[in-house]
């Protein structure tokens, strides 16, 4: 065990964010002007398709906050909480490097291509790209990482409702200013930013009213996860099959001022604390965790890299992009914000405790740290003695941070019901069941399949039970992701190594990873993970095979990325 007690968090924090800064200036400029040859009178699908309910142009402000909260839901936090078991180092540099280096090419490169091909997800394209047998398995993946996400954000949205009920009046206060903000909008033609900053200064009152309320109403104390669940998903339903403005975007729009207020905060307090960090440097020996390479880069998933944001890009963003150059804040710098995330999740779980053994007992094993409960409590306890350095009560302070984390939460459920309900209407094109091109439809059978999952065992928590393939499953589907965006570009013409080099590197780490949790499942006699994980690592190995195959090929008559044709 390494341990750096003089290193000091703050420090640290400045160092990474300069280079996040550094990173954006230069590099996302290089791939906006070399790799994806962006213009900005090119035509987008948000105009040429505008149907007012999935394609509405819409301004970059909106939009960035709409994809950056999205992107940047409970994930970003829980896995750095656990990942410092490791020691805080080998999760700072992943963080840092993947974030830059992977995580934002990834999401800049699925946008960009989902821009050009009328707002279709990576999945869809991949039939275009790679092969119609590949887009088949493609969906397949996707659907089946969406339908756990459902059913395990909302187990975790409704666990944190049970443990700091003073955060269900501002969420739902939340609810009610967004679908107001969405009418003044796009109704009235008032001016964003106005009504949105008189909406968040209401959303902040009811979080010092949060614990006036359940006193209150005594019996929302009463309330199982179970029911919670119940009532998540019912409101997931709706927004998957509202129109996006009315719902979805200032819902989150609201949510990214509380989410640059949060990082604001906790960024704020730690330089004004400036503490050293508690935990070693290094542990690379933590009881009962698994080896740090490879299971650190599937540990860390949406702090670095993550699939699922490929999906939130293509899915639910494109359709919105009202001038091609857009792309590149939203895409690359949305992710430098989601590495913001990251990064604090790793002081807060690290410098956010008081001392070393405090931070030891937490962390004795990783049985005792990986539970969903010690790494929400972990970040909790971490980021709200950042914020109290402000000046914040303390229980004031948890309140605020667990308000955050839950916002961060029903943004993802939300987006994941939108995107869940598009893919399975592409699913149905592509199987000729036209049925499911109905939205209502298809939201109604991928919100029940994950109500199903979630109530296989008491309390709603079924989908843990395979939450366990999240990890595996979503850094696989980034490596496709990169894999049909590597094919697009080589085909074009345009570099593809900027997109290959991410691909390989999280492709192996991940199947590698994949090998050893089912050698672990197949030992502890667990066939349901055995088998899924078997069945995910088949299929997505094809749809990288078939594009391997395409790279292979010489190029004929290259031309430069154009939008999709229909």
């Amino acid at each position: 065990m390494l341990a750096c007690r003089a290193v000091n968090a703050a420090t640290l924090a400045l160092l990474v964010l300069a280079s996040y800064v550094l990173a954006y200036r230069f590099y996302s400029g290089f791939l906006a002007r070399r790799v994806f040859a962006l213009e900005a009178d090119e035509p987008v699908p948000s105009r040429e398709l505008a149907d007012g309910v999935d394609y509405v142009p819409t301004r970059l402000g909106l939009l960035w906050g709409h994809h950056y909260t999205s992107i940047a839901g409970a994930a970003p936090i829980v896995g750095p909480a656990l990942a410092v078991i490791w020691g805080w180092l080998p999760a700072l540099l992943w963080v840092l490097i993947g974030t830059i280096a992977m995580g934002a090419v990834h999401d800049f490169a699925a946008l960009v291509i989902s821009l050009r091909h009328r707002g279709r997800s990576v999945g869809d394209i991949a039939g275009d790209v790679i092969s119609p047998g590949a887009k088949r398995l493609f969906l397949i993946v996707v659907a089946f990482l969406i339908w756990i996400v459902l059913a395990v954000f909302a187990f975790i949205i409704a666990t944190l409702f049970v443990s700091y009920p003073a955060a269900i009046f501002p969420i739902n206060v939340q609810i009610v200013v967004a679908i107001a903000l969405g009418w003044l909008v796009y109704r009235r033609g008032v001016p964003v930013l106005l009504p949105s900053l008189v909406g968040f200064a209401l959303l902040l009152t009811a979080v010092f009213y949060g614990q006036a309320f359940v006193d209150a109403f005594p019996a929302l104390r009463d309330v199982s996860v179970g029911a919670w669940v119940w009532v998540l998903m019912i409101y997931s339903f709706a927004a998957s099959v509202l129109p996006v403005w009315l719902l979805l975007q200032p819902r989150d729009y609201l949510n990214s001022h509380q989410l640059l207020l949060g990082l604001g905060a906790m960024i704020g307090g730690l330089m004004l604390l400036a503490p050293p960090i508690a935990a070693p440097a290094f542990n690379p020996n933590p009881e009962g965790a698994p080896p740090l390479l490879p299971f650190l880069f599937i540990t860390i998933a949406c702090g670095a890299i993550s699939g699922f944001h490929g999906l939130v890009a293509s899915g639910t963003t494109s359709k919105q992009v009202a001038c091609m150059t857009d792309a590149r804040p939203i895409g690359y710098g949305g992710m430098l914000g989601e590495g913001t995330l990251g990064l604090l999740a790793v002081l807060a779980t690290t410098a956010g405790f008081a001392t070393a053994d405090q931070w030891h007992a937490h962390y004795a094993s990783w049985s005792a740290a990986s539970g969903l409960a010690p790494k929400l409590e972990a970040f909790v306890h971490g980021a709200a003695t950042f914020v109290s350095q402000l000046g914040v009560a303390r229980a004031t302070a948890e309140t605020f941070v667990a308000v955050m984390v839950i916002a961060f939460a029903a943004t993802s459920l939300d987006t994941g019901a939108r995107i869940l309900r598009l893919i399975l209407s592409e699913l149905g094109e592509s199987a000729g069941i036209e049925v499911l091109r109905n939205r209502y439809v298809a939201a109604g059978v991928g919100i029940g399949a994950a109500l199903l999952l979630a109530l296989t065992q008491a309390g709603g928590k079924g989908g843990l039970l395979l939450w366990p393939l999240f990890g595996t499953t979503n850094q696989i589907l980034a490596a496709l992701t990169l894999t049909v965006v590597s094919v697009w570009l080589r085909r074009a013409g345009r570099p593809y190594l900027y997109t290959l080099v991410p691909m390989v590197l999280v492709l192996v780490a991940t199947v590698l990873a994949m090998l050893g949790e089912v050698r672990g499942h197949v030992a502890s006699a667990n066939w349901l993970l055995a088998g899924s994980a078997s069945l995910i690592l088949a299929l997505s190995l094809w749809v990288v095979v078939d594009g391997v195959r395409m790279l292979r090929r010489p190029v004929a008559g290259a031309r430069p990325p154009a939008p999709d044709a229909g």
